[in-house]
């Protein structure tokens, strides 16, 4: 039996068309805010930049070292988790007779095969996560490269470029890593879904809010404003 019926209810196809909306515009606002409101993924592009101007004259630069490879080892986390979460998701699709049994108590709108297609905008988005989590520890791992290749005098004409390259590859490894951890939100998003189209949409409501909000109007956000004293 296909997982996809031939035709879904206008209100869940039109639930998730906001989802997949609320996902791409949140993040190209993110990525592209007003210039007289920067968001906090914006803002922290200065002080990436910033930190590698300071690498260069910090003597030693063990801490830069630690600093790198925590970056790291938090993708890494976070793409392990996003496998374990896809796997047990692939697993419910794979047991929908299973999924009808377990949840037949539970106060869902759905029950088995309609539990196994709702998990597939889940999966669909942690399988996303899990691609810019893994680019973005690469991307680390090339930052960490090129933070070791800068000369340790800050007088060699190479010092700074080469600082400055580090900071644009970090820039970037964030900006992967920030967009998995959108895609995360909204996988919680759609989780809602198993409560039917209302459900759906309240998720994507909450997620978005929170998500904007923690870029837009946070307490950190008004912190990183702060750059002179």
């Amino acid at each position: 039996m296909s997982l996809i019926p031939e035709t879904l209810p206008l209100l869940d196809m039109a639930a998730l068309l906001a989802l997949l909306a609320a996902w791409l515009l949140s993040g190209w606002l993110i990525e592209n805010p007003p210039r007289k409101h920067l968001s906090v993924s914006i803002l922290m592009q200065d002080y990436r930049r910033d930190w590698m101007r300071t690498f260069v004259t910090r003597q030693p630069r063990i801490f830069d070292a630690t600093l790198i490879d925590s970056l790291r080892q938090g993708t890494a986390f976070f793409a392990s988790a996003c496998m374990i979460a896809i796997g047990g998701g692939i697993a419910v699709i794979g047991n929908a007779r299973a999924v009808e049994t377990l949840t037949a108590e539970l106060p869902l709108s759905t029950g088995g095969q309609d539990v196994a297609l709702h998990m597939l905008p889940v999966i669909g988005l942690l399988s996303n996560a899990l691609l810019k989590f893994v680019w973005a520890h690469r991307l680390f791992g090339y930052c960490s490269i090129l933070m070791a290749a800068v000369p340790n005098e800050p007088t060699d004409p190479l010092a700074f470029h080469r600082a400055g390259q580090a900071a644009e590859i970090n820039i970037t490894a964030a900006k992967s890593f920030n967009r998995g951890l959108r895609s995360i939100y909204f996988a919680l998003a759609a989780l809602g879904w198993l409560l039917g189209p209302w459900g759906l949409l309240a998720g994507t409501f909450l997620s978005t809010a929170v998500l904007l909000r923690r870029e837009f109007a946070s307490a950190s956000r008004r912190v990183f404003l702060m750059r002179e004293p």
